[in-house]
């Protein structure tokens, strides 16, 4: 009760009992339904009756965001105070003290991103703290099945069963989503049971899609901002929803989008109360965003797929779509971060350019309707994702046979049907390159960690991430605050002294040089 709890919700009644019995779950639900509780809550009962047991890490909690790593602390906080739980965050910008901290006593509830679980595995006491484990929860795992980073911890999984030499339970949450088996499968790999629990769309689910029609005033405002009428109409009509709306988000499809909606309103009304928010714009510039519309400072935010996932932003109850969303998934996840609590009303609003794009965001609203929605395509055997984990493999012991490798690699649900003949190939690219990722004897049957261990260990640990390396460019305020980044492409087509762009939705001055840092 002092949570706000009084009764389960329906994915709580249905994956609770399944969950407290041991079993592999997914759970497929939409947006504002409880299904981090119904996880979590069987876990945390379970923890605490077991307390005062063998130490070392129990849960693993992996979510595909370190922005959702932030916010799964501040919920689980407080539930960790009452039952005399240590947990912990870890990833990328963890601090050095808080993870000698984590060596030194072990949290019993770990919270961490796909990429830092390759990190800590290889490690010497760390692994040791990861015998323990006996639950493993992937959030938004919708989010990591259809990527090389989903098949990278689907290895990754497979290595940590042979670690803890046994069968852990993995629980899965996921946004509504088109082929729940097939990412079942991927999330629990080859040789374990499971159960799918998929929790409906709510017919609570209002979807409007609007052409608007221009008025005098729409080609007053296109005068007045040198913009198209059809733009500035766009941009009354988003005004206005936003205003007549306690909290809003404001979704596009791009991060261009974003910023030119968010100068226009500045331009327009400076004291319009919006912010902007996506993946360029810095950490703090980001929390600062998602803060002021928690405590009212600002109406609405306008936003990529940064705030599509799960992160804590208060209670919202409109949605608007700029444009059409393209997919059926994405516009649920999307429609379903308002209403965002039980017995409410997800309302949603997608604002058209035109005749082609109002017919395509009918249809997607009719399939979200009907719930028919585009599946997730696992990608098939990455060979990039392999060749990472099989130096992982070399990492935790120094000889592998290739029989023996086979048979845990295709305990992975993506690597299900890898031959080893296909494996040798990819080993004899590891030997055969330069440098040597490892030693390989075909007569034996069997590969070795390179003599070269250094260059080997760099490999392993600069690789850590499946997502593309892209270069990035600091941008700073005057204070020297930073405001965000520019990437590679962006600079490489417009870094010219006295280009002009926009950041935050504020025009940035013009650039002074082509060094990494740009004000």
């Amino acid at each position: 009760m002092e949570r706000g709890f009084s009764t389960p919700t329906e994915p709580q009644v249905r994956a609770i009992p399944i969950i407290r019995k041991g079993q592999n779950i997914l759970l497929v639900a939409p947006t504002g339904t409880g299904k981090t509780e119904a996880a979590l809550l069987p876990i945390l009962d379970s923890l605490y009756a077991s307390k005062g047991e063998k130490p070392g890490i129990k849960v693993l909690y992996i979510t595909p965001l370190r922005a959702l790593n932030r916010d799964m602390l501040e919920r689980l906080e407080w539930w960790c105070k009452k039952l005399d739980l240590r947990l912990a965050v870890r990833h990328g910008d963890t601090e050095q003290k808080e993870r000698s901290r984590h060596t030194l006593a072990p949290p019993e509830i770990l919270i961490t991103t796909p990429e830092t679980l390759q990190a800590i595995l290889p490690g010497s006491i760390l692994r040791r703290h990861l015998r323990a484990v006996s639950t493993v929860i992937v959030d938004e795992v919708h989010e990591l099945a259809g990527e090389k980073r989903g098949s990278q911890l689907s290895i990754a999984l497979a290595r940590l069963r042979e670690l803890t030499e046994k069968e852990f339970q993995i629980i899965g949450l996921s946004a509504t989503i088109g082929s729940p088996e097939e990412i079942a499968k991927f999330l629990v790999g080859t040789s374990q049971k499971y159960e799918v629990v998929q929790v409906p769309v709510p017919r609570s689910t209002e979807i409007e899609v609007v052409y608007p029609s221009l008025t005098q005033e729409d080609f007053e405002l296109a005068s007045s901002l040198y913009t198209h009428p059809e733009v500035a109409a766009r941009l009354r009509l988003i005004m206005t929803l936003v205003k007549k709306s306690e909290s809003a988000l404001v979704f596009t499809n791009t991060r261009t989008e974003s910023e030119a909606l968010g100068n226009r309103f500045r331009a327009w009304d400076p004291d319009f109360p919006v912010g902007v928010h996506h993946g360029s714009l810095s950490k703090p510039s980001r929390v600062r965003t998602e803060s002021m519309l928690k405590e009212g400072k600002l109406r609405g935010i306008i936003c990529t797929s940064s705030l599509e996932l799960g992160i804590d932003i208060g209670a919202l109850d409109l949605v608007i779509q700029h444009n059409s969303p393209r997919q059926v998934t994405r516009l649920l996840q999307r429609v379903g971060r308002s209403g965002h609590r039980v017995g409410g009303i997800a309302k949603g609003v997608i604002i058209t350019q035109d005749s082609d794009d109002a017919l395509e965001s009918l249809v997607i609203s009719r399939r979200a309707r009907q719930e028919n929605m585009e599946p997730v395509k696992i990608p098939d055997k990455p060979y990039d994702a392999l060749i990472h984990q099989l130096v992982g493999l070399l990492l935790h012991k120094g000889r592998w046979y290739f029989d023996e490798a086979l048979n845990l690699v295709t305990r992975a649900y993506p690597y299900r049907d890898l031959s080893e003949e296909t494996l040798v190939k990819v080993l004899q690219y590891m030997h055969e390159r330069y440098p040597r990722l490892a030693w390989v004897s075909e007569r034996d049957k069997m590969f070795a960690k390179p003599r070269d261990v250094k260059e080997f260990y760099e490999y392993y640990f600069e690789n850590l991430s499946m997502i593309p390396d892209q270069k990035q460019y600091l941008v700073l305020q005057e204070d020297g605050s930073p405001i965000g980044v520019l990437d590679e492409a962006f600079v490489a087509e417009h870094g010219e002294v006295g280009i002009k762009f926009v950041e935050g939705g504020w025009f940035g001055k013009s650039l002074k040089s082509t060094k990494t840092r740009y004000t």
